[in-house]
């Protein structure tokens, strides 16, 4: 108890010390309350390097808002993408060692691995996967609707992704490739992504308080829970989101002055207290150009802005003249900045409890201000001012979304046929089911309400303690469930991925289990225009018809006396029962229905 004891104070003591104000950032602190004030967030904590030595650190607002317990510098936040740049070193390590080659293909170390087409099987290298250049657009749905602690099973998913350009013809931000960089470490050292970043970073930084899974962050008691800002701009709790198997890219869960450790390795060369951490050149291979993120041509606020490129795991920019090497992370409740200013050997780590914040860029903003002395802008009160404008701007496209709505309109099926399991492999599966009258399913163990927006288009709303979101309808995701030729609902397709045609997961209706005495009534002979069907039970309890010349089909039930042809869709057959007997079968196809008669009554 004793140690623990000094272990605390310690603790305290390095956070005061690391507080107390450099010359410099005189007046800085009114800064950031002006920026938790004006962006509403519970809290954030910020800490600045220098050379090898952090100067500032400190945190601000409240790490537990209901609670109100202070933010510090040891407080642990989410940081999302930032844990990017985590993952490429590592392949920076490989490389050292001659364990693998930037220009290898990623099938090399993966011969599981499949992409969506011939193109990308034979020219994506690991280099795209550092750098965003594989053609493939974010499709984020899959692992953030469908998430999986199996990172293989999610690999799987790459084969049905398709790209929206060719292979390094355009940047495009996409997390599977960072999964993909995770997995190779994985195969070559025999360890886990997790296993490897801690022997790898965390102890030899002194990283201490990082973790790399949720569950890390859910024992420590000294973590920060994540909010966001509802539609009428006041605080809400979120939940812990895990990332699961896509760990590599964005998993990590860390506090100010243990990232600081980190930028100060990039700072100075890959090394930290003279140990040699990350390969010299592969630093500063990393923070160089590697793609072109934009044009990113300066503008009227920001003239010394120059560029906007990209290097393994960091986005580079110019800042008032200053090069920047800066990669942000956002997840559930949570906000980031990583970054530093690499000739003027300054970094700065701003973690934050708020989810979609704009905190981090404004209080990095505001320590490069103060830090390289140049001309100051007062980000709190242009940030009040771009949100005015943003929520003047909101407000009109509401309305206009109020008027793509077609009123008066009523979906074209009863509410039990849209019910069933939907699948995508590229994405993953979902059932609907229908409860108090009301469509519902669940994605990543939230539930959803299915609410109707208009013809056959629906939107997915936030159902929780029995209450739906209100303030969702209307600007949610939407739905459209398509039909096939004999009037069934096939399938459900969406727009969650802008730069592809929408994805269709395709419907599998929900089966009963019917036991062989209920089956036994629809055995025997029917008459079909002189044509002879049967009706049999084999295979435990499956009902399969057979007419001759045709194979056998099995019959699922969906129904009472309704069934579906399992191999064909659009075949239904429905059993007709008269004064409590089996007298006739219907075969419903695309091109009509046809009746028989049973001829064994």
């Amino acid at each position: 108890m004793k140690n623990r004891f000094l272990s605390v104070v310690l603790i305290l003591i390095t956070t005061v010390l690391y507080a107390q104000t450099d010359k410099r950032l005189k007046g800085i602190e009114k800064q950031f309350n002006s920026i938790l004030e004006s962006t509403k967030a519970p809290g954030f904590a910020v800490a600045i390097v220098e050379g090898d030595k952090i100067i500032y650190a400190k945190g601000f607002g409240y790490s537990d808002y209901e609670n109100k317990i202070p933010a510090d510098a040891n407080t642990l936040y989410a940081i999302g993408s930032s844990t990017k740049a985590f993952t490429s070193s590592l392949l920076g390590l490989l490389r050292e060692d001659k364990e693998l080659s930037f220009n290898d293909s990623p099938r090399k170390y993966l011969p599981e691995l499949e992409f969506f087409n011939d193109e990308m099987n034979n020219s994506i290298i690991i280099k795209d996967l550092m750098r965003h250049t594989t053609g493939l657009p974010r499709h984020d749905g899959a692992w953030y609707f469908f998430p999986s602690h199996n990172k293989d099973s999610l690999m799987t998913r790459l084969k049905y992704h398709e790209p929206f350009t060719g292979v390094r013809q355009k940047w495009y931000y996409n997390n599977f490739g960072f999964l993909l960089q995770g997995v190779i470490t994985e195969k070559i050292t025999g360890k886990s992504w997790e296993e490897n970043i801690e022997e790898k970073f965390f102890r030899p930084l002194g990283m201490n308080r990082s973790r790399t899974m949720i569950s890390g962050m859910k024992e420590s008691p000294n973590a920060a829970f994540g909010y966001t800002l509802d539609a009428d701009r006041n605080m809400e709790k979120m939940d812990y989101y895990d990332i699961a198997g896509m760990s590599p890219a964005g998993s990590i869960n860390s506090s100010v002055n243990d990232m600081s450790q980190w930028l100060i390795t990039w700072i100075n060369n890959g090394k930290y207290n003279d140990l040699q951490v990350i390969p010299e050149n592969y630093i500063k291979e990393a923070m160089s150009s590697q793609a072109v993120v934009a044009g990113a041509i300066p503008s009227k606020e920001l003239p010394n802005a120059h560029f906007a490129n990209y290097g393994y795991g960091w986005f580079l920019h110019s800042y008032k003249g200053h090069y920047m090497v800066e990669h942000g992370g956002n997840i559930d409740g949570f906000s980031a900045s990583v970054g530093f200013y690499p000739s003027d050997k300054l970094g700065v780590v701003v973690l934050a409890n708020q989810n979609g914040s704009a905190v981090p860029r404004l209080v990095r903003n505001t320590v490069a201000d103060y830090m390289l002395k140049v001309e100051k802008t007062e980000w709190a009160k242009k940030h009040k001012e771009d949100m005015a404008k943003a929520l003047e701007t909101q407000e009109k496209v509401m309305e206009d979304k109020e008027l793509s709505n077609v009123k008066n309109t009523k979906p074209s099926h009863a509410k039990l046929d849209y019910t069933g399991f939907y699948e995508n492999k590229g994405y993953g599966k979902f059932e609907i089911t229908v409860e108090n009258d009301s469509l519902i399913t669940i994605l990543n163990k939230k539930r959803q309400y299915i609410n109707h927006f208009h013809y056959d288009t629906f939107e997915m709303i936030d159902y929780s303690d029995g209450k739906v979101d209100s303030t969702e309808i209307g600007s949610s995701l939407k739905v459209n469930f398509k039909t096939n030729e004999a009037g069934d609902i096939e399938s459900v397709s969406t727009s969650i991925e802008p730069q592809t045609d929408p994805i269709v997961f395709k419907r599998t209706p929900n089966t009963l289990k019917v036991d062989a005495e209920t089956l036994q009534q629809y055995v025997g002979k029917y008459d079909l225009a002189g044509t002879e069907i049967k009706v049999y039970i084999k295979d435990e309890n499956v009902l399969y018809a057979f007419l001759e010349g045709q194979p056998e089909y099995a019959l699922v039930p969906t129904a009472e006396h309704k069934f579906n042809l399992k191999i064909l869709d659009g075949y239904k057959v429905e059993f007709i029962e008269t004064d409590g007997k089996i007298t006739n079968v219907k075969f419903i196809q695309p091109n009509g229905v046809f009746k028989a008669e049973r001829k064994d009554n």
